[in-house]
């Protein structure tokens, strides 16, 4: 079975930045999205950023967009969530998932108000990021 494990989580700055890994070895990025998701306490998980598997086409949630950024290293397996200009809303526990959806479902990954988890069968355990001066 396919594991996915987070890391880079830790106290940040606002206004600073973080870098989240997800290894994903055991996942052909021709057949599998990868997206990073968050959920802080008391409020639903929500999709923040994928990438789509074959062309690798990124999409973000309105409130990432212009500050994370998703990468995808097939040399390495990795898929890197570049975190800058945080705000204290960004800290939650952030998992990677993979998952075979249809290209058309791609994007629904980070549609506000859509329970987008469901689309994606492998999960991460999660790292933590805190926001706070």
């Amino acid at each position: 079975e396919g594991q996915l494990v987070e890391s880079g989580g830790g106290l940040g700055q606002p206004g600073g930045s973080l870098r989240l890994s997800c290894a994903t070895p055991d996942f052909d990025y021709d057949a599998y999205t990868i997206a990073w998701f968050r959920q802080a306490p008391g409020k639903e998980r929500e999709g923040i950023s994928c990438i789509g598997y074959g062309d690798g086409s990124t999409f973000y949630a309105d409130s990432v967009k212009g500050r994370f950024t998703i990468f995808r290293d097939s040399a390495t397996s990795t898929v890197d969530l570049q975190m800058n200009k945080l705000k204290p809303e960004d800290t939650a526990i952030y998992y990677c998932a993979a998952g075979r959806l249809p290209r058309a479902l791609v994007p629904r990954t980070v549609e506000n108000g859509i329970n987008s988890g469901g689309l994606y069968d492998y999960w991460g355990q999660g790292t933590q990021v805190t926001v706070s001066s």
